[in-house]
């Protein structure tokens, strides 16, 4: 273990925390100081709350000193994407628009959190209004990757990418809506899970697709992605469409073996056109799959282009829904590129639009016969791993659609057909860039894929490295 304490895990500085090995002032102070060497290069967060975050802990402390314990993570300091309404605190949503927005209700999946006894650290940077894949912000700039910071995150939960792989926060909420939460964990070398549509509520959380968006956490490891899950999942009379019922055992999922079960792989689109290194490392986790006793199978998936030209038309569709007044009112306080895809979604049609979401069951339906034979699916999160900040700084220019495209064509067939996604870290670039797989489960069935990553994380360290500071 690490004397460090901000180098735990979320899990490990919990037991920590509960075992008085270690108080909840000295790991909140461990954090804010890793902060304060990190921040200036990597523009992670949004708000830092130092004085707030140091008087909580020492409340935690006290409370824990007169046996008063709140929950699983009572003391643990975390940060989140700055779209989770927070009562009394500005959320910006990464935009000029609600630059001084201040919150008057807490959300559903921040409120459980909280409940469970974590400190606030502050907020996380993020994509404007979160449409965006890369992590760049034209209103308070891009955030840089902490395995070299002349590269992106990934979008749209930038801040939460970095922030938790530069171990500033031991994990932070992301949302997904075409991936955001799993590209940032794929080009930063965590773990992020995509949930199912449902399966934790939304209520409190800036939305961009009614139909499409989903709460999940970044972490270190697919153990401390089930202990978050596990607080907040579960039905709220503020969101309908999260669902009732007893939950999976969420932990005791990522201690079971995976031998035996089988795992897909896709025959066609997920395989194709992929970066050399991200093949090779693609093919380097199957082994290690292998190795844990999966038994590793070829399954051919229905057309997944449709799958993305119709996950686009919706998001782009709800997303300019949900703006128009703002579009009407204030275009100019938006970025140009977020402007742009906005006003593309006020072109598509009523019937585009429906047809769209009329086939989505058809779509679940022919995916769900496809995959019958196998446990999950393990497919790349993208093609390449992290381009540079430089590169994709396209904007509205005629290349930005292109690169969107390119970065997010293997998350969107994922969140149109509502399904979890476990974003595990698999390697390294020979530049030192770090690569993730996306590990697909049937709906509602996080256990399973949290169940295969833990293993591939127990058998490999991927998950575990920490970047230094240049």
């Amino acid at each position: 273990m690490s004397t460090e304490p901000a180098l735990m895990s979320l899990t490990a500085v919990a037991k920590a925390i509960a075992g008085k090995t270690v108080s909840s002032r000295e790991v909140t102070q461990s954090c804010l100081e890793r902060i304060a060497q990190w921040q200036p290069s990597l523009n992670a967060f949004m708000s830092i709350e130092a004085d707030r975050a140091l008087a909580a802990a020492d409340a935690a402390d006290a409370a824990r000193a007169k046996g008063k314990v709140s929950g699983a993570l009572h003391g643990v300091p975390l940060a989140h994407k700055d779209m989770y309404y927070d009562a009394g605190h500005v959320v910006t949503c990464g935009s000029r628009i609600r630059r001084d927005f201040v919150a008057t209700t807490t959300s559903t999946a921040l409120q459980r959190l909280k409940d469970a006894g974590t400190v606030r650290l502050g907020s996380l940077q993020m994509v404007e209004f979160a449409y965006g894949p890369t992590g760049h912000n034209p209103h308070y700039g891009p955030v840089h990757n902490p395995w070299n910071i002349d590269h992106i995150t990934g979008g749209s939960s930038s801040g939460s990418g970095s922030a938790v792989a530069a171990r500033l926060t031991f994990a932070a909420l992301g949302s997904d809506t075409g991936g955001s939460i799993r590209l940032p964990a794929h080009f930063c070398g965590v773990t992020g899970l995509k949930t199912t549509v449902g399966r934790v509520s939304r209520a409190g959380a800036m939305p961009l697709s009614q139909s499409l968006d989903t709460v999940g956490p970044l972490a270190q490891s697919a153990e401390d992605c089930a202990l978050l899950l596990g607080l907040m999942a579960g039905a709220d009379p503020a969101d309908p469409t999260a669902i009732a019922g007893p939950l999976p055992d969420y932990m005791g999922a990522t201690r079971e073996p995976i031998k035996g079960l089988t795992i897909g792989v896709p025959t066609a689109f997920y395989v194709d056109d992929l970066d050399p290194e991200v093949a090779r490392i693609f093919e380097e986790a199957l082994a290690v799959l292998k190795r844990e006793g999966a038994n590793i199978v070829q399954v051919e998936l229905p057309e997944q282009r449709q799958l993305t030209a119709a996950c686009q038309f919706v998001l782009a569709t709800e997303a300019a829904a949900f703006h128009k007044r703002w579009m009407i009112e204030r275009p100019g306080d938006y970025g140009a590129q977020v402007l742009m895809r906005l006003q593309n979604g006020l072109a598509v049609s009523g019937v585009s639009y429906l047809e769209a979401m009329r086939w989505r069951g058809p779509a679940l339906a022919a995916h769900n016969a496809a995959v019958a034979g196998v446990d999950a699916m393990i497919m790349p999160v993208s093609p390449v791993a992290a381009p540079t900040i430089a590169e994709s700084d396209v904007g509205n220019s005629p290349d930005a659609e292109a690169m969107i495209q390119r970065l997010t064509r293997f998350t969107r067939p994922i969140n149109y057909l509502g399904l979890p996604s476990l974003s595990i870290p698999t390697g390294f670039t020979k530049d030192g860039l770090p690569v993730g797989m996306q590990l697909v489960g049937r709906s509602f069935d996080e256990a399973m894929i949290l169940r295969i990553g833990a293993a591939f994380q127990r058998a490999t360290d991927f998950h575990g490295r920490v970047p230094k500071k240049r």
